[in-house]
Order: C-alpha cells, then sequence, then structure tokens
C-alpha cells in the first residue's frame, strides 16, 4: 500500500469537508449613526443583524462596529422616535455603513412656553414610554420559559424581627429573663434601623425546569426554620409569610405582595397606570450601556410600584436590574415602607437571569418612620444557572423516594458550606435563642394565655379545655345554655385524639353531647397535611335547618343574635364514621357512613296525610354512605385549632360529594342518591381588584320527605355571611335540584382613590351578587303525594317553606369595608320573592375581617 497516496487523499478529504468553516469570512460592519436633520451623532442606538439577538449599541459619538460568522445578509437599526431602517450587507466582508435617521413623528414647528405651570405628562411622544413599550414587547423572550430547559440552584431566606426596640427595655423587670433575646440587635441588616430578628426560615433547592412538555421540579436540598412549639403552626406561619412575601417576577403583568396584586411597571397596560421619565444613562461592569427608566404611579393611592429599571440597550430591551418602592399614601394597611430589589446576571448567551430578589416591608400600627414596629425580609439567591441542557425525563419528576424530612435534619456545618448568601450575626444567634425561650415556664404561660384569647382553648398539657366562645349562649328552643368541651393533645399521642363536650339547655331542659376518636393513619397530626385518618363520633345536639354551621359550632355565643322569627330547630342524633385521606398533590378523597336521627323541635313538626288524615311524625331516621373527593391544586393554608385558614391564590378548588340513603338498613327509612358539585376561585383582575366566584350545583334522586330536601342556606343574623343568602330565612326554600353562582367583588380602593376624602379614609368599595335557581320535581312534591312530609306553615295556616319556580332567587349587596381598616357594611337588598310574609326587602349587614 502506498502510504504516501492514502496520506495525501487523507489530507484532501479533510481539507474537503472542513472548506466551508476554513474560508468563512467574518462580516464586519462598522459606521455612525447621525438625526437626518441636524446630522448630530445618535448615542445609544440599537444595531443589530435582522431577526437575530446580535447586537451592539453606538457609543456616545454614534459609532458602532458589529461583526459575525454567520451569513447574516441585513442589518437593522432602531432607536427611540425615530424610524426603524434596515440596510444590505455583503456576507464576509468589512465594510462601512453609515446612517442617517429619520424622526418617526413630525417635529414642532413652534415651542411656546409659559411659565408657572408644570408640563402636562403625556403617553404621545414620550421617548421614556416608547422605551417602555419596547421592553413589552421583548417580555416573552427575555424570561427563563422561553428556554427548552433551565436549571438551577435556589437559597430563600425569611427573616422576621422587631425594629427600633430601645436598648433599656431589656433593664425592665419584666423583661429581664429575655434579656438574650432582647439584646441580640443588629444595625447591619437595615442602615439606620435597629433589628431584633426573631423568625427564620431557610431552604435550599434545586431547580429544574422543561417547556416541551411543560414540567417543574423542584429537589428541596435543606431546610430549616425556627420553631415556636406545640401551640403554634410552624409551618403554617411560614407558608402564610411567603405568601405575603411572594415571589417577584417582574415579567408577569402583576406581582402579588402582601396580600395586594401591584401591577408590574413593565404590564402590557402600564402606561396606562404609570408615569415614565429617562433619568439617566449608565454602563455596568461589563461595559455595556443601562438606560436607568424612573416611573411613579399617577393615582399615589392606586396599588401600584415607584422606583426604577434598569434597562439593556443590546435589542433585547431586558430588565438588568430593578428597584420597586410603595409611596406612603396607598391603599394598603399597617405597611410603612417596602422595597423589592431585583438584580439580573448575564447567561452565555448573552440574555439576562434573576440573580438575587430581596424584599423588605415594614409594619406597623401607624405609618409614621422611626416609631417601633416589625420588618420582613425574604432574600432569595440563585446560582449555577444553566440554560437549554436536557437531561432525562426523571429530572423533571418528582421521585417517590424524595424526602422533606431528611432535608430538615442537615447540619449546621452543611449550611455553612452550601449556603449561598451568608447570615449577620444577629440572624445566626436566632435558632439557639428561640430554643431557649420554648423552654422557659414564663413563655409557655405566655402562649397559653395568647392560645385561649385568641383560639378559644385553655391548655393542660395532654388535654385543653374549649372553644371558649360556645361556654354561653342562648336561642328560643334551648334557653339560657351551658357547655363545656375539650380535646387530647399532641402531648398525649399524635396517632390517636379524643374529642368531647356536653351542653345543657334550661328551657328544654335537655342534655346534648358530642364524643369522637379519631386515628392517624400516617403517623402525623390530624391537623397536620397531608391528613389520613379515620374517626368516629356521636353527636345529640340542636340545630336550624338550612343554617350550614361548622360540625361543633352551632352554639356560638355571637350567632345567638337574629332577626325575625327563628324558632324552628332540630333535635339530631348523628352516628358517624369518616375516613379522610390527602394527597401531595392536594387531591383528597373522603368516605363515610352516616346514621342520622332528625327530631323536630320549637314550633317545626313533621306531619303527612296517611288513609286521608293528618299523621303527626315523631322522628326521621336515615342511614347513608358517603364518598367525597377534592382538588385545591397548589393549596396553602394556615392550621388553626379548629379550622384550616386557606392563603388565597389563583387557583380554583373543585369538591364533588356523593350520598346514597339506604333503607332499612340501621334503621334508614329512605332510599335516596344526593350529589353535590361546588367549584370556588378567587379571580385577580389588576388594578379592578379581585372577585371570590362560587358556581354549585346538586340533584337527589329518589323520592325524600322535606328535610332531606337541599333546604338552602340563609342567614337572619345582623353578620354579611359570604356563603349564605343574607335576606331568606331559614327553612324558606327546598330543593331537590339547583345551581347556583356567587360573586363577591372588591374594587381595593379603584374609585375611592379618586375621590379627595374617601381617597383619605382609605375606604375601598365592594359589591356582591347571588342567584339561585331550583326547583321541586313531581316526585317529590308533598301535594301530589300525601305520604310525603308536608311543607311547614305558621300558625295561621301561610306558608313558610317554598318551592322555588322558573325565576331564580336574586339578592346583591353593595359596601364600604376597611372602615377602621376591619370594618365591612353592605347595604343587601334581596330583588324578588318579596311576598312572602316576614322577609325583609332590604337591610344592612356587617362584617369583621383584617386586611391589608
Amino acid at each position: 500500500m502506498n502510504f504516501k497516496n492514502f496520506y495525501k487523499s487523507l489530507f484532501f478529504l479533510i481539507l474537503f469537508f472542513s472548506a466551508p468553516s476554513v474560508f468563512a469570512q467574518t462580516t464586519v460592519v462598522t459606521g455612525t449613526v447621525t438625526d437626518a436633520g441636524n446630522k448630530q451623532p445618535l448615542p445609544y442606538v440599537v444595531v443589530s443583524f435582522t431577526g437575530t439577538t446580535t447586537g451592539v449599541a453606538t457609543d456616545n459619538n454614534g459609532k458602532y462596529r458589529l461583526a459575525t460568522s454567520q451569513p447574516y445578509k441585513q442589518i437593522k437599526i432602531s432607536f427611540l422616535g425615530y424610524k426603524d431602517a434596515f440596510l444590505a450587507v455583503e456576507p464576509g466582508k468589512e465594510q462601512v455603513i453609515n446612517v442617517k435617521l429619520f424622526p418617526a413623528s413630525k417635529q414642532l414647528n413652534e415651542v411656546v412656553i409659559k411659565s408657572g405651570k408644570k408640563p402636562k405628562y403625556r403617553n404621545k411622544d414620550n421617548p421614556a414610554v416608547e422605551l417602555i413599550r419596547k421592553v413589552i414587547e421583548n417580555k416573552e423572550k427575555n424570561r427563563p420559559e422561553a428556554y427548552d430547559y433551565v436549571q438551577y440552584r435556589e437559597y430563600d431566606k425569611m427573616m422576621f424581627g422587631f425594629i427600633n426596640v430601645s436598648a433599656q427595655f431589656s433593664d425592665r423587670k419584666f423583661f429581664r429573663k429575655y434579656k438574650f433575646i432582647i439584646d441580640n440587635r443588629d444595625s447591619t441588616i437595615l442602615p439606620g434601623k435597629s433589628i431584633l430578628p426573631v423568625y427564620l426560615d431557610e431552604k435550599l433547592s434545586q431547580n429544574y425546569y422543561r417547556k416541551n412538555p411543560e414540567k417543574t421540579r423542584e429537589v428541596v436540598i435543606g431546610q430549616r426554620g425556627v420553631n415556636f412549639g406545640p401551640a403554634v403552626d410552624n409551618e403554617g406561619v411560614k407558608q402564610y409569610f411567603k405568601h405575603l412575601y411572594n415571589k417577584v417576577d417582574i415579567y408577569d403583568n402583576d406581582i402579588f405582595l402582601i396580600t395586594s396584586q401591584f401591577l408590574s411597571p413593565i404590564s402590557n397596560n402600564s402606561p396606562n397606570y404609570y408615569k415614565f421619565f429617562i433619568t439617566d444613562t449608565i454602563t455596568d461592569a461589563k461595559n455595556q450601556k443601562l438606560v436607568e427608566l424612573s416611573f411613579t404611579p399617577r393615582n399615589s393611592n392606586d396599588v401600584l410600584f415607584e422606583g426604577m429599571i434598569y434597562i439593556t440597550l443590546d435589542g433585547n430591551y431586558a430588565v438588568q436590574k430593578a428597584v420597586l418602592k410603595i409611596n406612603k399614601h396607598i391603599n394598603i394597611n399597617f405597611i410603612r415602607s417596602m422595597e423589592v430589589d431585583l438584580d439580573f446576571e448575564q447567561n452565555p448567551d448573552n440574555r439576562y437571569h434573576l440573580s438575587r430578589s430581596n424584599t423588605i416591608a415594614e409594619f406597623g400600627a401607624t405609618k409614621k418612620e422611626g416609631k417601633s414596629g416589625l420588618l420582613g425580609m425574604r432574600t432569595i439567591t440563585y446560582k449555577d444557572y444553566l440554560v437549554n441542557h436536557p437531561l432525562g425525563d426523571t429530572a423533571y419528576v418528582k421521585q417517590s423516594e424524595e424526602s422533606t424530612d431528611e432535608s430538615k435534619n442537615k447540619s449546621a456545618e452543611f449550611w455553612e458550606r452550601n449556603r449561598l448568601d451568608t447570615l449577620s450575626t444577629a440572624e445566626a444567634k436566632v435558632y439557639k435563642n428561640v430554643d431557649s425561650l420554648r423552654n422557659m415556664p414564663s413563655y409557655k404561660r405566655t402562649v397559653d394565655i395568647a392560645t385561649l384569647l385568641l383560639a378559644g382553648y385553655k391548655g393542660f398539657g395532654k388535654f385543653e379545655i374549649g372553644p371558649a366562645n360556645t361556654f354561653y349562649s342562648f336561642n328560643p328552643v334551648e334557653g339560657f345554655r351551658l357547655r363545656l368541651g375539650g380535646r387530647t393533645t399532641p402531648e398525649l399521642s399524635k396517632r390517636y385524639y379524643f374529642e368531647t363536650y356536653a351542653a345543657y339547655g334550661f328551657k328544654d331542659k335537655r342534655w346534648k353531647y358530642f364524643l369522637s376518636a379519631t386515628y392517624s393513619l400516617n403517623k402525623k397530626s390530624i391537623y397536620k397535611f397531608p391528613q389520613n385518618y379515620i374517626r368516629a363520633s356521636y353527636q345529640r345536639d340542636t340545630k336550624i335547618p338550612g343554617a350550614n354551621l361548622q360540625f361543633v359550632q352551632e352554639d356560638n355565643f355571637l350567632l345567638s343574635f337574629k332577626r325575625g322569627v327563628n324558632d324552628k330547630y332540630l333535635y339530631n342524633d348523628f352516628y358517624r364514621l369518616d375516613y379522610v385521606h390527602e394527597l401531595e398533590s392536594h387531591l383528597s378523597f373522603g368516605a363515610g357512613f352516616k346514621n342520622w336521627k332528625q327530631e323536630p323541635a320549637g314550633s317545626l313538626y313533621f306531619n303527612n296525610i296517611v288513609n286521608g288524615q293528618p299523621n303527626s311524625i315523631h322522628d326521621l331516621t336515615t342511614t347513608e354512605l358517603t364518598a367525597s373527593v377534592r382538588w385545591s391544586p397548589h393549596e396553602e393554608f394556615y392550621q388553626g385549632k379548629i379550622y384550616r385558614i386557606p392563603i388565597p391564590n389563583k387557583y380554583p378548588t373543585l369538591e364533588l360529594d356523593f350520598a346514597a340513603g339506604i333503607k332499612n338498613f340501621f334503621g334508614g327509612e329512605y332510599n335516596y342518591r344526593r350529589l353535590d358539585f361546588r367549584i370556588d376561585k378567587r379571580l385577580y383582575l389588576s388594578q379592578l381588584g379581585y372577585s371570590d366566584l362560587n358556581i354549585s350545583a346538586g340533584r337527589i334522586f329518589g323520592q325524600v320527605p322535606f328535610p332531606l330536601l337541599t333546604i338552602h342556606q340563609a342567614n337572619q343574623t345582623y353578620a354579611y355571611d359570604l356563603n349564605s343568602y343574607n335576606l331568606m330565612n331559614f327553612l324558606e326554600f327546598a330543593s331537590d335540584k339547583y345551581a347556583s353562582f356567587r360573586i363577591d367583588h372588591h374594587f381595593s380602593g379603584f374609585f375611592f382613590n379618586k375621590i379627595p376624602l374617601l381617597k383619605k379614609l382609605k375606604w375601598r368599595e365592594v359589591a356582591s351578587a347571588k342567584v339561585l335557581y331550583g326547583g321541586l320535581s313531581d316526585n317529590n312534591n308533598p301535594t301530589l303525594h300525601p305520604s310525603l312530609y308536608q311543607l311547614p306553615v305558621d300558625a295561621n295556616g301561610l306558608p313558610i317553606t317554598y318551592v322555588l319556580g322558573k325565576t331564580p332567587y336574586v339578592e346583591g349587596s353593595v359596601g364600604i369595608e376597611n372602615i377602621f381598616k376591619f370594618i365591612r357594611i353592605d347595604f343587601v337588598k334581596r330583588f324578588n320573592y318579596l311576598d312572602h310574609p316576614n322577609v325583609p326587602s332590604w337591610g344592612f349587614r356587617t362584617r369583621v375581617k383584617f386586611d391589608f
């Protein structure tokens, strides 16, 4: 073999295939950009290859140099206030192209300056507004979701503390024992303020994103937080704090913070709500030119930011830095100041990603600076940002073996090595200080008293008594009523719980009582998410038909005060067996058995017609098998002593309930099937506020007496109830099929902020509407079937309970909320079925709600 010829052939073969790259020429374009009118050079003009992100900005003399190894054939020259220019280039050559730009709008022939008047702000022909519109046009390509794949490490730190606590405070006799906490102040966290940290939470995670099919996965590597003891839902506190300090994405149209929805300065319609000004041009550390764009709300009371954003002039119009603040006139309660600082870093492809987000808010009873108060800070740091680096499918799907418990047991050395930010000296001491505080007898007594006042329970170690607001109440049937109850605590066991109460009515001279036993199947408290338990219970008590209150909370003292006649009650005996299973995905299932005996009380009665003669029925017994499914994606809540308090979000909650009545099973008297469905959703409408929506529907299959029909939820108290019909009487309407719609809209001061007096009071508008369709099939009509229970009538023979016709029941309200920061007053109007006896056509109702 001729090796010489072989190597020669190999050389020419390699040369042939590599020729395109060997002989590829670099295209270099240089030149100067000037104003076509005055011939002056234009700085910061963007010159780029058309259809690409490869571009540069002209310097102070209007000069540019653009180079590429790609065969691009055209350049684009764009500048605010000027028409875009497109010019041809020759690939692979060095060339000089000087450009003259023409103004996009006509020049003014004459400028008239009048003293004493401030120029009126206008969007038209405003270069700052034109720049923000460029940012808006390029938003989607500057978001992380523009990439096919993204991965990064995230460190999330949340801190809360007291502001300006006096150094002499710890010298007072009562507080000397807490000196080790009070003296742990820091003036470096926020210059000019003394901060006493009392809460700290940290989380380190690895995050993965894939666009198609879209998947997001967070792998928690470590998490650590203070623990205030079993009396506090520490996980719920963390969720609530993070709800207040939500993650800020400036590329979103709306930014949710402190329970309010702020319009982003780069929202699609931000020029309608903000004033923009070009206040400076700067050069960053990488010699990139940026425009400093300042902005302020058109109306200082609206829920808007003020501050500055820094925009790149490389053709991407990306946000490189942002400072978002609020002014003191904003219609948000208890917030003295708030600032969000966003810093962005450059990717290898010259795009920008968020590298650090820092949100600080100061809370106080008044908005005066320098007073004591609270401060919260959430700092999120992003590192190891990697784009368009695909991984296997398993990287984007949560694995079953992932354990959050393991991440909570990381050592102090782990955090020292892996923390992406630093802790101040005072922050570093918080964990040890809170651990010491939690074991102090005086702290336990204080928490005990607070639990009694706020949650209604008084603890005695393994058992607690309450709730306190049910100790005393009254009603027309029982008269004066006393009740005492309690339940076991996790100190006895986390697996099983007992709850009980006993009550006595001095008018009807009857005892009422409740007893339940619950066993947790997942070794967690039944009050912790995700729940997985089985419960057996028995209850004998009174109930108002159509008043759908909490299972053991019917005798709340405040509910004793009602309008009109409300002496139609039931004595109920419930035997129940319930199973509840929640999944991490917030999909939950339930199943149960219920034996229910109803006995009329007060002026209520059960009558039917037998062989043409009136017949009185002492009681009604039914046996039901139940099933339910509920889905509430991304649900967060604070777990109280009795209830879960949901933290609102934009996701819907869907619930489907099924019950089957079985005749001759444990004394059941009727066969029937009942199906109920509801969907709840909060709808955010940016500056127009938000709406709480509810759609419900139900149907009963089979023949049942009226106590088993859907008795629509009425309210005869003077409080405004979101879920009830506030001008409907108890027992007024019954149906075996229904559909309803409810909307409660909060305008958040959208209109009042523009009225001088109301603007100062910071009142907010609210409106609601409730519509109920219903009906009764012939199968359940007691007029057609006399053996069914007759619908109740009063002493004069006038009907009390009605059937909805083709016309729906409608009521609506308009109101004012945020009176004294926590009172809501509604004027409620009932629009139809006004010929029913003793029904109000209008009324005022009050609701107490603490909100920001």
